[in-house]
C-alpha cells in the first residue's frame, strides 16, 4: 500500500515539472505594434502602442511617415504576479496627427530583449476627409497639448544693427487645466545679440486670446537684445517642464470632478529675426555706432580760475537707444591745458523698451599759465531707426579763462592740440628769507619720574580693579543663568538655520532641512521646550493658549508642512524665495506676541 502511495506521488511530481517546463517553454517574448484604427478623418488622431511582455533597451521606433506627433513617446509598465504567476508588460504609447490624405504605412520598430533583437510588423493605415465629428478619446496628455502654449513675442522681425528687441515669454493656459508649478529645462543663449534679462518680480496672470479662444497667460521672462552682426539671426528657444491638473469625466463621492497631475514639456520654438545693416548713405566720418534717439552736451565746471587749480570738463550723451554699446568722442583741447584720464560715468536702465538714460566722461583739466583757451566745439554722430537717417549734434565752444599764473611763451596760449606737460616757469617766489627768531628746543634726556608714563603706570591698577570685579560678577551672573543660555543658544542656532537656508536657495533639499531646524529652533527658544515633544497639534495648542494670531498659527504649521512635502514634490526656486521669505515674516509677528 505504501509503495502504492510513492509512485502515485512521484507521477505526480513528475507531471509538475514536465508542466512547469512546458509552461516556461510556452511563455515566448512578444513584441507587437497596436493601432487604436485602421481607418481614421485627416482631422482625428491616431494611438500607436508598442507592447513587449518582457523588459528590452535600445527600443527605436518607425519614422511614422506621413503622421507628425504630438504626444510620445510615453512609458507605461504592468508588473504583477496572480497565484504564483508573474504578468509583466512594458508599452511605449504615440498620438499621431495626420499630415495628409492617403494609405500610409508604419514600418517596424525594434527592441533589444535579452541580447536579442525583436521587430514588429508593418501596418497600414487610411487617412480620409476630415469627418464631422473626430470620436478619437483623448488622453490627459492630449489635453494638456491642447491647453497650454508657450510663446516668445519678438517686438521686430526686422530691426536695424543695434536696436533694440524685445523678446517676451508667455505661457498661455486655458481655463480647463490648471498649472500647479514649472521649471525651466533649457534656458537660451542670445549668440550674437548683446542681451540684458528684465527681472519678472510676479507672475500675475492676466487674460488675454490665443488663436481667437480665451486664455489667461503669465509673463516668465523677459530679454531685451542688441542684434551685433546683420543678417539671419536665431533666437534659441526656451523650454519648460510643466506641471499640469488636466479634468477627467470622473467625480468622486460629493460629485466633484477629479482631477488627474501631469507633466509637459513645452518650447517656445526658434525664432529668426532679419536685422538690416546701417545704411552707407549719408553716414557720417565721425560715426561711432550709435543707434537710437540721443542728446549730446559738452559743458565745463567753471570758465574762470586761476593756475593749477582744476576744473571738470563732462562729454556727455543721453536718450534712448543702445548707451553701453558705443564710444564718447573725445575733446580737442588746447595743448598748455594739462588733461588727466576720464571717469566714465554710467547711469542706464533697461527697460522693455530698450536702454535709457546718460553715459558721461569726465574729464579734470589743469592749467598751467595765464590767459584764454577756447574748448573747441565737438560733434557726435548716431543713426536713429525711427527716422531711418543720420543725426548729427555739436556742443557750443567753451573759453576757459586762466586769471592768475605764470606767462607762457606764446601770447595767447591758444593753442589746440595734444595735451602735454609744461616746463615749470620761474614765478619769483622760489626762495624765501632765512628766518631772524628760530623755534629751537633743548635736546637732552627724557625722565622717567614726573613723566606721563610714570603717572599713566601708577595710576593703572586702580582703574583695572574696579573693571576686573565687575567683569567677574557680570561673567558669573551670565554663567549662572541656565535657562538664559539655553534660550540664547537656540536663538542663535535659528539665526543660524536661516542664514544657511537662505545660503542654500536653489538647491531644495538642503534649503527645506535648513529652514525646518531653524524653524524648530525658534520655537524651542521661544516656548521652553525640547525638541522632542514637537508635533504640528501641541504647536498649534501651545501657540493659540499664548493668544497668537490664528493667521499667524496657520502660516507657521504650513511652513512644516511644506518642509515635510518638499521631500516627496518639485519645488520652484521662486517657491522656495517665497517660503523663505514667509519664515522670516512668521518670526518676526511671532517674537511681537510671544
Amino acid at each position: 500500500m505504501l509503495l502504492v502511495k510513492g509512485k502515485i506521488l512521484f507521477s505526480l511530481g513528475l507531471a509538475l515539472i514536465f508542466g512547469s517546463l512546458a509552461h516556461a517553454q510556452e511563455e515566448e517574448v512578444s513584441f507587437e505594434m497596436k493601432l487604436s484604427r485602421e481607418k481614421l478623418g485627416i482631422n482625428e488622431r491616431l494611438r500607436v502602442e508598442f507592447t513587449m511582455n518582457k523588459d528590452g533597451d535600445n527600443f527605436n521606433p518607425p519614422a511614422f511617415e506621413g503622421f507628425k506627433v504630438v504626444m510620445g513617446p510615453s512609458q507605461s509598465i504592468s508588473s504583477s504576479w496572480i497565484n504564483g504567476k508573474r504578468s509583466f508588460s512594458k508599452t511605449y504609447s504615440y498620438i499621431l496627427l495626420p499630415t495628409a490624405r492617403g494609405r500610409f504605412t508604419i514600418k517596424q520598430a525594434t527592441i533589444e530583449i535579452a541580447g536579442e533583437t525583436y521587430k514588429t510588423l508593418p501596418q497600414t493605415v487610411e487617412v480620409t476627409a476630415a469627418v464631422d465629428k473626430p470620436d478619437a478619446e483623448k488622453t490627459v496628455d492630449d489635453v494638456a497639448d491642447e491647453n497650454l502654449h508657450l510663446v516668445a513675442e519678438v517686438s521686430k522681425g526686422n530691426p536695424y544693427l543695434n536696436e533694440a528687441v524685445t523678446v517676451v515669454y508667455k505661457l498661455y493656459v486655458s481655463p480647463n487645466i490648471s498649472v500647479t508649478n514649472y521649471r525651466p529645462l533649457d534656458n537660451p543663449t542670445y549668440n550674437n545679440f548683446w542681451s540684458q534679462d528684465i527681472p519678472v518680480t510676479k507672475h500675475t496672470a492676466q487674460n488675454g486670446t490665443y488663436q481667437g479662444k480665451p486664455y489667461r497667460y503669465v509673463i516668465l521672462k523677459r530679454v531685451v537684445l542688441y542684434p551685433q552682426k546683420p543678417g539671419k539671426l536665431e533666437i534659441e528657444p526656451l523650454s519648460l517642464e510643466i506641471f499640469v491638473d488636466v479634468p477627467t469625466n470622473r467625480r468622486d463621492f460629493f460629485g466633484g470632478r477629479i482631477y488627474t497631475q501631469t507633466t509637459k514639456t513645452v518650447s517656445a520654438g526658434r525664432r529668426t529675426i532679419n536685422v538690416k545693416p546701417l545704411p552707407e548713405a549719408g553716414k557720417p566720418l565721425n560715426f561711432g555706432g550709435a543707434v537710437g534717439d540721443f542728446e549730446f552736451s559738452v559743458t565745463a565746471s567753471k570758465n574762470q580760475l586761476n593756475a593749477s587749480e582744476s576744473l571738470q570738463a563732462i562729454v556727455e550723451v543721453s536718450g534712448k537707444g543702445n548707451l553701453k554699446l558705443f564710444q564718447l568722442p573725445e575733446p580737442e583741447l588746447p595743448s598748455a591745458l594739462e588733461v588727466y584720464e576720464p571717469e566714465y560715468e554710467e547711469k542706464v536702465t533697461t527697460y522693455t523698451s530698450g536702454m535709457e538714460g546718460a553715459v558721461s566722461n569726465n574729464y579734470t583739466i589743469v592749467p598751467s599759465f595765464r590767459g584764454k583757451y577756447p574748448i573747441p566745439s565737438i560733434s557726435f554722430s548716431y543713426f536713429n531707426p525711427a527716422s531711418e537717417k543720420y543725426v548729427t549734434l555739436n556742443s557750443e565752444e567753451i573759453n576757459i579763462e586762466v586769471l592768475d599764473g605764470p606767462v607762457g611763451s606764446s601770447p595767447n596760449n591758444a593753442v589746440v592740440g595734444t595735451p602735454s606737460k609744461q616746463l615749470v616757469v620761474p614765478t619769483g617766489k622760489q626762495f624765501h628769507f632765512i628766518k631772524i627768531k628760530p623755534n629751537l628746543t633743548q635736546i637732552g634726556t627724557d625722565h622717567f619720574f614726573g613723566s606721563n608714563t610714570f603717572y599713566m603706570l601708577l595710576f593703572a591698577p586702580l582703574l583695572l580693579i574696579p573693571i576686573a570685579v565687575f567683569s567677574f560678577k557680570k561673567r558669573e551672573a551670565i554663567a549662572s543663568d541656565v535657562m538664559g543660555n539655553k534660550i540664547k543658544k537656540a536663538n542663535k542656532l535659528a539665526r543660524k538655520y536661516l542664514s544657511t537656508a537662505k545660503k542654500e536657495l536653489g538647491n531644495k533639499e538642503a534649503f527645506y532641512v535648513a529652514l525646518e531646524k531653524g524653524l524648530h529652533n525658534y520655537l524651542k527658544a521661544k516656548l521652553k521646550i525640547e525638541t522632542s515633544e514637537f508635533s504640528k497639534e501641541k504647536i498649534t495648542q501651545i501657540l493659540t493658549d499664548k493668544r497668537v494670531e490664528v493667521e499667524d498659527v496657520n502660516g507657521f504649521i504650513d511652513l512644516l508642512k511644506s518642509c515635510e512635502m518638499a521631500r516627496y514634490s518639485p519645488f520652484s526656486d521662486v517657491q522656495m524665495q517665497n517660503d523663505y521669505e514667509k519664515a522670516s515674516e512668521i518670526i518676526s509677528n511671532l517674537d511681537k506676541q510671544l
